[in-house]
């Protein structure tokens, strides 16, 4: 596919076109290795949260059975020793929201600098584009995965109040506990978003903004922009989307753009959805809703339920109707 193709489209920033990222094949140049290596590293252990989460049955049958019979010798005892390696995984899973936010700073460091277009930016450092898409890929599919799996909650549920039983019974509640106190109440916050993993990142690259006020918020959210004008462009042209090698890359630039949408409607002071937007959110939900409805309804929730603008006076009756549910 090349490393990058310009495709000539609407101007995004000023410099002349939009371009397609070849987010299959790049490569980390030289001056991006040291950075490209730390994420990598993170992006090495997403792909285990992913198979970990995806595994996650839950100890459900064993929550009901204590419920019942509370008196039943043995019944209690299953239950806390089916939940406690569950809630081990839990904390894994938050532990690992924190890496993510530090990988995604690390990203905006380089790809909001002072000095170049967010076009250049993403030009010259193809492979940390790549590595950012591949985040936001990560986020929304453990926040699809979380979303329809009850059990987590229950679980962790169940967990925090057998703790608080045991402690009020002055039992050892630390006995091959996994969590103290000020861990499970920050978990618990966590867990109970609907969508964790991208509030994580959308408060990570809000406090970036508010933490470099020397850096334009423009480097941040021109680079947000960019990308879902990309990922846009190349899920609507087929000449480029059958250059793809696999039809999970297709699906891997819907997650980013809507990703960036969402990021971008947090950062930005009036949001994705005003007419003066950097972002087609006409074009980018009729490409949403272009694909087979069930590969795409939860990243329609997702702009529908996790974005700080869509319901603002300034959003266009037009937009809210094309993300309503059917």
């Amino acid at each position: 596919m090349g490393n990058l193709i310009r495709v000539l489209t609407k101007d995004i920033d000023n410099n002349g076109g939009n371009f397609f990222l070849d987010f299959e094949n790049a490569q980390p140049s030289q001056s991006e290795s040291e950075v490209w290596e730390k994420v990598n590293q993170v992006l090495t252990e997403a792909r285990v949260i992913l198979e970990d989460l995806q595994a996650y049955r839950g100890a459900g049958e064993e929550i009901r059975q204590a419920i019942q019979s509370p008196g039943v010798e043995g019944v209690q005892e299953r239950a806390w020793a089916a939940v406690l390696p569950l809630v081990a995984k839990l904390k894994f899973f938050y532990e690992f929201s924190q890496k993510l936010e530090s990988s995604l700073r690390c990203l905006l460091d380089v790809l909001t600098t002072s000095g170049s277009s967010p076009t250049q930016h993403l030009e010259q450092k193809q492979s940390l584009a790549r590595q950012f898409a591949h985040i936001l890929h990560f986020t929304l599919r453990f926040d699809e995965l979380k979303m329809t799996n009850p059990a987590i909650q229950n679980d962790f549920s169940y967990y925090r109040r057998t703790i608080s039983r045991m402690r009020i019974n002055n039992l050892s509640a630390d006995e091959g506990g996994e969590v103290n106190n000020e861990l499970a109440n920050r978990m618990s916050l966590f867990y109970a978003d609907a969508t964790p993993m991208l509030k994580t990142l959308s408060d990570a690259t809000t406090k970036f903004v508010s933490d470099n006020p020397d850096v334009p918020i423009e480097n941040t959210t021109d680079c947000l922009s960019t990308m879902a004008s990309v990922c846009k462009v190349m899920l609507e042209t087929p000449e480029y989307r059958s250059r793809f090698t696999s039809e999970e890359t297709v699906l891997f630039c819907l997650r980013v753009m809507v990703g960036v949408i969402i990021l971008y409607d947090h950062v930005h002071p009036v949001g994705a959805f005003v007419k003066t937007s950097k972002i087609d959110m006409k074009g980018c939900i009729r490409v949403l809703r272009d694909q087979p409805p069930s590969s795409v309804e939860g990243l329609l929730n997702a702009l529908r339920y996790t974005t700080k603008h869509l319901n603002d006076e300034t959003t266009s009756k037009q937009i809210k109707n094309m993300l309503q549910p059917n």
